[in-house]
């Protein structure tokens, strides 16, 4: 049986209803917002991370990790830029100025809760400036005592500082680092003085301890634990409220002298203010597949950090207690900007 085909007035009448199909299309497709109808395509060109420190410690160890792990996934180039300085607030300034597009990424670091109750005035807004992606991973910080200290416990150490006020000196990767309020809580909750000196990076300031320039530091365990296993640098206690499974052996700091002391260090990752749902979900996606992996975990873990791999809510979320509870410790021991 010989199909119908369309008369000539058919055809004039199913071309306008065709016209106005697409026409209608082409509006709804002006009609959405221009970043999520390229959403499916991203990511289109290149993506940098930025890292608020020098090479050398884990925020760049991180970085680098994910940046290997998109590029080979999406096949676009992804690089690490560090941007040290300020407080870590060279780079986070230049995060927050960047376009929202996904093509800029942030290694956010510890420092970036602290700053809003250190400095006076930001160059940035921490809350509306930035886009939480994940909160990556967790670790303690180690405190350590390099050649220039000679000292078991933290017992000893407080003994020294207590019969040298302003005797000893600590390292730090800077104003509002983990290290940094680490140092000045102890302080505060111990009644020692002792001289903060800050470096820009976490491979300098170790650099400088293992040469005996200075005395002691808290850090966190991947940027130390290789030199503690050289016996280089000699570990004392962790800042972790229990005993860490990376080092079993270490008394935590309120165990071995510093009743109720804790502080725990974390690692993020941020975007830019206002990227688009759709990226940050893919984003988000493809950070907590990577750090998952088990080749990410078993590195990470020798390295003394837990991975963690949040929703982007529970970042933000993270970042306003922690914000919450470092405006009190800042206030507390009088920290100001150096």
């Amino acid at each position: 049986m010989r199909q119908a085909t369309p008369t000539g007035r058919t055809r004039r009448a199913v071309l306008p209803l065709l016209a106005v199909g697409a026409l209608g299309a082409a509006v709804l497709a002006a009609a959405l917002p221009a970043a999520a109808q390229g959403t499916t395509a991203y990511p289109s060109k290149p993506i940098r991370i930025v890292v608020p420190y020098p090479p050398g410690g884990f925020n760049d160890t991180l970085a680098r990790t994910v940046a290997a792990r998109l590029q080979t996934v999406w096949g676009q180039p992804v690089t690490v830029e560090n941007k040290p300085g300020g407080g870590t607030v060279i780079g986070t300034d230049a995060v927050a100025k960047a376009a929202p597009d996904g093509s800029t990424l942030f290694i956010m670091p510890f420092a970036f809760a602290v700053n809003p109750s250190l400095f006076k005035k930001l160059p940035y807004d921490p809350v509306k400036d930035f886009t939480p992606i994940t909160l990556a991973a967790t670790t303690p910080n180690l405190l350590v005592v390099g050649p220039a200290v000679q000292a078991n416990s933290v017992a000893e150490v407080l003994a020294q500082a207590k019969a040298r006020p302003g005797g000893l000196n600590y390292a730090s990767t800077g104003n509002g680092s983990s290290n940094h309020l680490s140092m000045e809580k102890f302080k505060q909750m111990g009644g020692v003085d002792i001289v903060h000196v800050p470096y820009k990076g976490s491979g300098l300031a170790v650099t400088d301890l293992l040469g005996g320039q200075v005395g002691l530091m808290f850090d966190n365990i991947p940027n130390v634990i290789q030199h503690v296993k050289a016996g280089k640098l000699k570990a004392l206690a962790v800042t972790s409220p229990k005993r860490s499974p990376h080092v079993p052996d270490l008394p935590t700091v309120a165990e071995a002298g510093i009743p109720g002391y804790e502080v725990s260090v974390w690692f993020g990752i941020a975007g830019p203010g206002g990227m688009p749902a759709p990226i940050v979900e893919k984003l988000n996606a493809e950070i907590v597949r990577t750090l998952n992996l088990p080749e990410t975990r078993e590195k990470f873990t020798a390295l003394g950090v837990d991975v963690v791999g949040s929703t982007p809510a529970q970042f933000a979320q993270h970042l306003k207690e922690q914000s919450a509870m470092w405006a009190k410790v800042v206030k507390d021991a009088g920290v100001t900007p150096e």
